[in-house]
């Protein structure tokens, strides 16, 4: 029996280019979820639950921001405090077009997770609110922010990524409107 192979860009862990990386990702993206969810169904307590969770999350955060989104679609961000004065600035770094070839698969899942994450978290917030377990309210609210904090800075490095794109075809091109137009209508039909 032969197999098929899976479309290039589909949602197939096999295609990626990194797959350690990639399930590592994916596993650190679903396992504080499913901690959170089967703890509350087969646990009271609320400690270990709460710990477990805060571990996954911290875990996540630290291998999205430093390794998977480098590895996986070549952006990467941090923050820097100016010791004289105390102001801090956001720095958003993407690879250089051409240096770097982001497979289409590794991107679609990375996109994909990076926003579905905060809107689960946003659905156990309204169930926690709802079911009156005000409780688990802090330890939902930390997620929210760790997970909005990476989908933000990630979406404004992507952001940064395709402006400096844009530039940089537009002046060794000079065709300016077809440049924004091909980016634009190329980012919609890539995910």
């Amino acid at each position: 029996m032969e197999q098929t192979q899976p479309a290039p860009g589909s949602l197939s862990w096999r295609l990626s280019s990194h797959p350690i990386t990639l399930l590592t990702f994916l596993g650190f993206r679903v396992s504080s979820v499913l901690v959170y969810l089967f703890g509350l169904l087969f646990t009271d307590n609320l400690v270990m639950i709460f710990i477990i969770t805060i571990l996954l999350l911290a875990a996540d955060f630290y291998y999205l921001k430093n390794i998977a989104g480098r590895r996986l679609v070549g952006l990467r961000w941090w923050n820097e405090v100016d010791p004289s004065t105390g102001d801090s600035h956001w720095v958003f770094e993407s690879s250089e077009p051409g240096t770097k070839v982001i497979n289409a698969t590794d991107s679609r899942f990375f996109w994909i997770a990076i926003y579905a994450q905060p809107l689960f978290w946003i659905a156990l917030a309204v169930v926690a609110v709802f079911s009156f377990k005000f409780i688990w309210l802090p330890l939902v609210a930390i997620a929210l922010v760790l997970t909005i904090t990476n989908s933000l800075a990630f979406s404004r490095c992507d952001k940064f990524s395709q402006a400096s794109n844009i530039a940089g075809s537009a002046f060794n091109g000079g065709n300016l409107a077809g440049s924004i137009a091909s980016n634009m209508v190329g980012r919609f039909f890539s995910r």
